[in-house]
């Protein structure tokens, strides 16, 4: 399995305002949260559950936070596709892709992105058509970095967790591999993002290995017993 953006693809999500339009939306529905004291590390996840803890502190009604979440996840379809002419292929991915799909391996896309934003992602970075299985933001049920939404991702593909690798740039997808009880390989992120995760970082969140790049992502696949 393979997380998208990060790990895949480069888009240049503007992350600063997805995190705004989380706190505006809040405040529409009767929250209030102060972004200007909230870290840039906290990520957009982080963020929403935030929201969704003082909504019910401020007694708002679930009917009304289901309204807040389908809000918050229009406000971000809108942010994140204005990021797709800025996407690109992140070097090695379609090498990688390749050659993994020419062994035969199964392969499921697992990615916190909306459906929309996803396929049309991976077609402009010539990526569409490696992934028969997908689980995006879009799909009903639990999204990641939920365990559950991965393990039924793992259900649809057929795969027993035991059996997977998970590989993303991100603390929040090894620490779900774990709870799922998937081998996690982390691949460092663009030096270029803010923050970005360390080695050390990966593997105090339970990661099995961790690569430099996508091109040492093939190595470590190469060496597997």
């Amino acid at each position: 399995m393979r997380d998208l953006d990060g790990t895949l693809v480069l888009s240049h999500h503007d992350f600063a305002r997805m995190r705004e339009e989380i706190v505006r939306a809040a405040e529409k529905y009767g929250a209030s949260l102060v972004h200007s004291a909230m870290p840039e590390r906290v990520g957009t996840t982080e963020t929403l559950h935030n929201a969704r803890r003082a909504l019910h502190a401020a007694g708002v009604r679930e009917e009304t936070i289901a309204r807040f979440e389908a809000d918050v996840s229009r406000r971000i379809d809108t942010v994140e596709m204005e990021a797709l002419p800025r996407t690109s292929a992140r070097p090695g991915a379609r090498g990688l892709l390749e050659t993994l799909a020419g062994h035969g391996v199964r392969l499921g896309l697992f990615t916190r992105s909306s459906e929309e934003f996803s396929r049309a992602a991976l077609s402009r970075t010539g990526l569409d058509g490696f992934f028969p299985y997908a689980r995006t933001r879009s799909a009903p049920g639990p999204a990641k970095p939920s365990p559950e939404a991965l393990r039924l991702l793992l259900q649809e593909m057929d795969v027993p967790a035991g059996d997977a690798l998970f590989v993303g740039d991100h603390l929040e997808d090894a620490r779900c591999a774990v709870r799922a009880g998937v081998v996690f390989y982390g691949v460092l992120p663009d030096p270029a993002q803010p923050n970005p995760t360390t080695s050390d970082q990966f593997v105090a969140s339970g990661a099995t290995a961790v690569a430099r790049d996508l091109e040492d992502i093939a190595r470590l696949l190469d060496s597997r017993p």
